[in-house]
This record gives structure tokens, sequence and C-alpha cells, in this order.
């Protein structure tokens, strides 16, 4: 796949998602970049944004098989992972897979279940495989995690710990859409009954395994300059050392940002990365790595602003 056959293909993507989703044009392209750079994605909003919806178009347009796992306080890591049960006809244990084994897990509301079955998830994000009994199960190649999380409530819920968030490649915050958007949903949706589905709306599949496996083998295509390398390193070392910044980003941080650099670079059919796909991927990939000092808290301040502050006083090279 040549880089011009990519930029085509988001596009399609683009065109297919867009016949479900109104607006979040900057969310569709963001899924993209972490499909390219094989990342993960934690999506944050109110409820009734189309966080799920947009999951499900995505899977349709992309051709992926589509599992779902709603979390709640009961739910156990088998119930995510599977387990070995005991076959009384034929005296063996059978391995029954449970809903990770797909192509796009959608961990629907996966701050509403205790940190053991959160947990659960870490290797599959991580190594793409499970491991049940001391036996290795591989994933799909193209496994892509999309997890979704309500922001207004706080009670009944188990905030991710660093270590889990720190496999996310992009922590996305879903807004409430502009008036004009508003009024396209409800003149498109409010007629119609029942919950919607992509294929009822005209999304179709536009790509096969074949080119997303291809899509992600173009970034070999896409230069990191080394100094684009040095300033992604010094705009992640910032934040170690911000003391407004009680914890700042990790190596990985600094890996999977200059990953989804070359990503955005190859969507936009371009050989080469530049500071401003690095500057458009900091907020995403950075704030949910990044954890406010005390007295930044007592003070109001945002995650956002710091990583702004952070991009505009880094010096980009030239």
């Amino acid at each position: 796949m040549t880089l011009g056959e990519l930029r085509d293909l988001a596009q399609s993507i683009r065109g297919e998602v867009g016949k479900a989703i109104v607006g979040q044009d900057g969310m569709i392209d963001l899924l993209l970049v972490a499909m390219v750079s094989e990342g993960h994605v934690l999506l944050e909003g109110p409820p009734g944004t189309a966080k799920t919806f947009l999951a499900q178009s995505f899977a349709t347009a992309l051709g992926l098989d589509f599992g779902r796992i709603q979390f709640t306080p009961d739910l156990l890591p088998g119930d995510i992972l599977g387990s070995n049960l005991f076959n009384f006809q034929t005296s063996q244990f059978t391995l029954t897979h449970g809903p990770i084994f797909c192509e796009l897990l959608l961990a629907d509301e996966i701050n509403r279940t205790p940190p053991k079955t959160q947990a659960a998830l870490l290797e599959a994000m991580q190594e793409r495989r499970v491991t049940l009994d001391g036996e290795s199960h591989p994933l799909p190649d193209r496994f892509m995690v999309v997890a979704t999380q309500n922001p207004i409530e706080n009670q009944g819920v188990y905030p991710l710990p660093e270590a889990q968030l720190d496999r996310f490649l992009f922590k996305l915050l879903v807004p409430y859409p502009e008036e004009s958007e508003e009024a396209a949903i409800v003149t498109r949706y409010g007629s119609r009954s029942g919950p919607p589905r992509p294929a009822d709306l005209g999304v179709t599949k536009v790509a096969d395994p074949a080119q997303l496996a291809n899509a992600s083998r173009v970034l070999d295509q896409v230069t990191l300059a080394e100094d684009i390398v040095h300033y992604v390193v010094r705009l992640v070392r910032a934040t170690r050392d911000h003391a407004e910044l009680s914890v700042g980003a990790s190596p990985r941080a600094a890996v999977m940002l200059a990953n989804a650099a070359q990503a955005r670079a190859a969507l936009d059919g371009r050989n080469y990365v530049i500071p401003d796909d690095v500057k458009a991927l900091a907020i995403p990939v950075l704030r949910h790595r990044l954890t406010l000092s005390p007295a930044a808290e007592i003070e109001g301040r945002d995650i956002e602003a710091l990583v702004s502050e952070l991009v505009e006083s880094t010096e980009a090279p030239r």
C-alpha cells in the first residue's frame, strides 16, 4: 500500500462512519490514527453522546469483528477472558473463549468494575494475547480496545490505575454536539424507532484484513527525523520536571506519541513527520498520563492547559 492509497482508504472510512455519526470529525480522525498505529483508545463523555455507536460504526466500516463488554461491579476476569470448563460427556476440559476474542472490543463503562477485573485487559492490550491456566492464546493481529467511561458519576466507580491508563494511546473527550449538529441528529434519528444500527444507515465495509495490515506497514515509509525524535523526548521529559505535576509521562508515552505522529503524517499522505503532527497529538496522548500536584489541584489547574503550555514552551525544530 502506498501513502496515497492509505489516504484514500482513510477518506472512504470517514465517509462510511459519517453516514451514521453527525460531527465528531476530529474523533474519527484520531480513531484512524490509533488504528494505523495499533493503539487503544479511551473515550470519556456524558451518556448519550454516541460513544458506543461511534465504535460500532467504526468497526463496521473497517470490517472488524466487533465485541462488547458491559463492565459492572460484579464482573469477574473470567467473564472477559473465558475459562476451561469441564465437559462431563468427554471427561475433558474445554476452553470457552470470552468476549475479548474479537478484533475491536468495546469496553463499555470500564470504570464501573473493580481494578482486578480491569487488569484482565492488561496483557491483551500490551501483548495481543491471553493466558488461561498457564497457556497463552493469541488474539487477532488487529485487536483494538475502545473503552468508554462516564465523567459525571463518581459513586460506584473505580478509577483506572495509572498502569492501565498508560496502555491507552489516546484519551478522547467526547463533548456535547453544537446546536446545528444536534438539530441534524434529531432530524436524522427523531423519526426512527428502536436502537440505531450502522447497517441500517448504509454503513458498509470498505476495508479488509489485508488492507488494514498493510496500513500499519505504511508507517515504514514515513521518516521520523532525529530532530523530531529529540522534540518528542524534550516534550515528554518536560512533564516530569513541571512544578505543577506530581507524575509525568513515561518513556512509553514518548514512543506512542512518535508512532502516532507517523500515523498522522501517513494519513495525510506525507512520508515525513512535522512538528505540527506532534503538537496536534500531544494533548490526547498525554492528558491521561499526567497527575496534578496537590497545590495545582487546589488552584483548579487544568491538565489540558498545562500540556498546551508545555507544547508552547518546548522549542520545536524548524
